[in-house]
């Protein structure tokens, strides 16, 4: 059975099952769905807790496997949890998970709590993972993407009873504070919990969030490539800073841009030569958010456009690898920085044409 983590509470006030996996590359929000778990489970008498984590290809199934049919002379009800960061079990640990999953049904002494990482689509169609979603419950847990940032920290300010302004001003508060924590958001968390200590609940005002709110960003080149094909330039300069100061490498940033540019071009190519471009999309293995933007995009690329983008981009190749281009900037960051918002300029929606009155 899957559930969405914001129907967790709901199912646990309803009562427990004896098996949970969560799945997910968002350490805090798995986290406190563990804790909520395990809550409810302490309250309802799972006093005995095992934990086990998956280390390599010589981990002892067997134990964990023993843990799960066993009871203490000091518990009649106990709580078993595996973590398995590669979110890799392999042959040994594959068929375990599927005795384990089994052996839940009906199992009201043992409440079994599997945790895992951002799984693949080839792994969630493994047998030992339909077996966990077969015979217990499954939460998939989705990084907080940039637009619905301001919107969480809203609401988890509500929940310790502050709030911002409303309007414009509220709006720009909760914007400065998205920027702080973007890609971050176990700072975040602990950023919303230094303003419960710093002010009273009630409304917070900007100076005072501004005043207590620190950088703690993080970025990456994917969240990169899409902020470029959005066309939010302010975003891509912060994260192009935060990437250079985090010491990633140039290569990778290039590769990220050039791929996007060379991906652009190949469907462009597609359309022209007659295919429809959701074809031609799929065939150039584009999908999910990308595919979204490509959408949006590719009818304000022009051919001729795309070709001189492809261009910047294989003389940025050289530039990164130490090689000097005439009209170019010498430094390899300077460089991507113009590439990227070469890009990001032809990807922005047009600006809104203002009507005589």
């Amino acid at each position: 059975m899957q559930l969405t983590p914001s129907q967790l509470q709901n199912h646990l006030q309803k009562g427990l099952h004896s098996l949970y996996t969560l799945h997910g590359d968002e350490p805090l929000l798995v986290q406190e769905a563990a804790d909520a778990i395990r809550a409810t489970a302490r309250a309802q008498g799972y006093t005995e807790r095992s934990s086990y984590t998956v280390a390599g290809a010589n981990f002892d199934w067997s134990e964990v496997l023993a843990a799960g049919g066993s009871l203490s002379l000091f518990a009649e009800r106990q709580m078993l949890e595996l973590r398995i960061p590669s979110g890799k079990p392999g042959k040994d640990g594959s068929g375990a998970l599927q005795q384990l999953a089994e052996q839940s049904r009906g199992n009201d002494s043992t409440l079994t709590l599997v945790m895992l990482p951002r799984l693949d689509k080839l792994t969630k169609g493994s047998a030992w993972f339909g077996a966990l979603e077969s015979f217990g419950v499954t939460l998939q847990f989705e990084p907080v993407e940039r637009n619905a940032l301001p919107q969480w920290l809203a609401q988890r300010l509500a929940l310790q009873g502050q709030r911002v302004a409303s309007g414009e001003e509220g709006q720009r508060c909760l914007q400065f504070f998205a920027d702080r924590v973007e890609g971050n958001l176990l700072a975040a968390h602990q950023e919303i919990q230094k303003l419960a200590l710093l002010f009273a609940p009630g409304e917070l005002t900007f100076e005072q969030v501004e005043s207590a709110v620190l950088n703690v960003a993080r970025y990456d080149v994917f969240k990169l490539s899409e902020a470029v094909l959005s066309g939010q330039a302010l975003r891509v300069q912060r994260m192009l800073d935060g990437l250079q100061a985090e010491g990633e490498a140039e290569v990778l940033v290039h590769y990220t841009l050039s791929e996007d540019i060379r991906a652009l071009k190949r469907v462009k190519d597609a359309i022209s030569q007659g295919r429809p471009m959701p074809m031609a999309l799929r065939e150039q293995r584009v999908w999910g958010v990308k595919e979204r933007l490509f959408e949006r995009v590719l009818p304000r690329l022009s051919e001729a456009s795309l070709a001189q983008l492809l261009e910047a981009a294989h003389k940025v190749d050289g530039i990164v690898k130490g090689l000097k281009q005439a009209d170019w900037p010498a430094n390899g960051w300077q460089a991507l920085q113009r590439l990227a918002m070469q890009l990001c300029s032809q990807c922005a929606a047009p600006a809104p044409i203002r009507r005589a009155k």
